[in-house]
């Protein structure tokens, strides 16, 4: 294991001079660490699902839509989200498949839900977009990419519900390359769609792969290849359906575009497949795909502006998610750190750079679902879930290495606002513990109105879907019943530290505030309150985030906050 080193004994010689070691650089090749991201109900959560059945990490996929007496799905393990069908909480899978360690990151397509699936995205190294065929590119997709892009993630398009009635799948790839703003190259291409959807044509083998429902689709596809003009593909289409295909793929073979790896990497090219996920089909070539031509694990930016390299031999990570209850029957508490440099090792000692104390990382978990097991070592592009720790808070970093800060982790203000209250006063304790806990994931925020005659607790959140969650899980997993009471408020802004806000004049309906690290903020109703703010007080600062470690407060940007503004 890395030896910690003094404090500013951080040159390149003497980084050099302990080595990186080669176990770790081997382990670090291998793996390769991603999201899933979607439009709600564009199979996201099934895709997931059928990944685990084709690497065997499951024998029988669940469906989204499975019956009571059906399984849920593995990704999907908070009681809400299988009475609703939705992912509510973004999910840790880590499986083997072709020598590969895939650490896959499920997340909630909900636009309510959409800071989780923000910092989720930044512990990952690629991202696997999903859209429905049949509506294309829609508005949650829209934003996700642009974060994705932002991050110059690379991305790869799986067209999925071909099976269904489909969208023109040229106009499915300009839609892409024109609303996104990327380069598309169809790796493979459907041959029909809808009732009359036969199967997929790879165009880099050359081979036709049929397609055959499944009962349920439970099981793998069959799956046969022949070249395009076999008789058993002719056989299989319509004569319009085949001529238009041939027409189709020898225009897309004539354009003259070719499958450019780096471009991918960069995130200037998507690679896009077609297929059903709920049918199975289509789901190992993208998978195959996927592992061949994504990257191993990234470097980080360091605060000091240096970039840290997994081959760093110092471990470092930094705590992407905070999720309560996941054992419901010890009522524990796991922070989800990504490996960024160097060896994790259970029980070994790091530096929690925001405390400045050094603690012991026991309680170490690798996470499947809800499932979990002890982790004894992890590499770089790993996930791990430290159990028990209520120091541990999102955002934080986690080193050998004092020199090494991640700032990786943003901070969107809320739009939607209400104030929780406890309505029966002997489940106080039980309410207050609740509250605390579900604060610390990170999805709700929590603001203080001084200025009441009795002390009243704010909530804020992206979407307004965050209220119910709390108030079912305060119910669900605490006993402790809440009263939810809607508030017009939808924008909140923060002052910078130094500004003086006694005396200030307020437009209609504004009101001050604190948050939950006591800095003063203003809350208004809509978007006339704040410009009628800044024309009255033009030199008054805010921001749409917090000032962060000594920093003045983020510049009110239009656009600053993607998709959440």
């Amino acid at each position: 294991m890395y030896t910690p080193m003094k404090l500013g004994d951080t040159s390149e010689e003497s980084m050099e001079a302990r080595g990186a070691d080669p176990r770790v650089a081997a382990e670090t090749a291998r793996r390769r660490t991603f999201a899933i991201v979607s439009h709600p109900d564009a199979g996201k959560t099934t895709l997931t699902e059928k990944f685990l059945l084709y690497s065997g990490a499951v024998n029988l996929a669940g469906s989204v839509t499975a019956r009571k007496n059906q399984r849920a799905t593995t990704s999907d393990w908070m009681e809400l989200e299988k009475q609703r069908g939705i992912s509510i909480s973004s999910t840790v899978l880590q499986f083997e498949y072709r020598g590969f360690c895939i650490n896959l990151l499920d997340t909630p397509g909900h636009k309510d839900f959409s800071e989780d699936t923000y910092r989720v995205l930044t512990a990952v190294d690629a991202a696997v977009m999903v859209v429905d065929a049949g509506k294309g590119i829609e508005s949650q997709t829209l934003k996700l990419f642009q974060v994705c892009r932002q991050r110059g993630v690379p991305i790869f398009t799986f067209m999925n519900k071909m099976d269904r009635p489909a969208r023109d799948p040229l106009e499915l790839l300009d839609e892409l390359e024109r609303v996104l703003g990327i380069g598309a190259y169809p790796v493979n291409w459907p041959l029909g769609a809808g009732i009359d959807f036969r199967g997929v044509w790879d165009r880099r083998s050359k081979m036709a792969h049929l397609f055959e429902r499944t009962p349920g689709g439970q099981y793998r596809a069959p799956v046969a290849t022949a070249g395009l003009s076999d008789p058993v593909v002719r056989d299989r289409l319509s004569p319009g359906v085949y001529q238009t295909v041939c027409e189709e793929v020898e225009m897309l073979d004539g354009a003259g575009a070719e499958f450019d790896p780096d471009a991918v990497l960069a995130g200037k090219v998507t690679p896009v497949y077609f297929g059903s996920a709920l049918n199975n089909f289509g789901v190992q070539l993208l998978l195959d795909g996927f592992l061949d031509h994504s990257g191993p694990p990234t470097p980080r930016q360091s605060r000091s502006g240096k970039a840290i390299a997994p081959s760093h031999p110092a471990f470092s990570g930094f705590v992407f998610k905070v999720q309560a209850n996941m054992d419901p029957l010890h009522r524990d508490r796991v922070a989800f750190v990504r490996v960024v440099s160097g060896r994790f090792e259970r029980d070994m000692r790091a530096l929690h750079v925001r405390t400045g104390k050094t603690l012991r990382l026991a309680g170490a978990t690798r996470v499947f679902g809800r499932d979990r097991e002890t982790v004894d070592e992890a590499y770089p592009g790993d996930v791990v879930g430290i159990v028990g720790k209520d120091t541990f808070a999102i955002g934080d970093t986690l080193t050998e290495d004092p020199e090494i800060v991640y700032d990786e982790i943003p901070r969107f203000a809320p739009e939607c606002f209400a104030i929780i209250e406890n309505p029966t006063p002997s489940a106080f304790k039980r309410f207050r513990k609740g509250l605390d806990q579900l604060l610390q994931e990170g999805v709700i925020q929590r603001y203080e109105l001084p200025d009441l005659a009795r002390k009243v607790t704010l909530l804020g959140a992206v979407g307004p879907l965050q209220f119910e969650i709390v108030k079912f899980r305060l119910e669900s997993e605490y006993d402790a019943p809440s009263r939810i009471q809607a508030v017009p408020w939808t924008l909140v802004r923060w002052f910078d530290p130094d500004t003086r806000t006694d005396g200030i004049s307020l437009p209609s309906g504004a009101r001050l505030a604190e948050d939950d690290q006591g800095r003063t903020v203003i809350l208004f109703e809509n978007d006339w309150g704040l410009r009628f703010f800044k024309e009255d007080h033009p030199d008054i600062p805010l921001g749409d985030r917090p000032a962060s470690r000594g920093n003045k407060t983020h510049a009110d940007v239009a656009g600053q906050s993607p998709g959440l503004t």
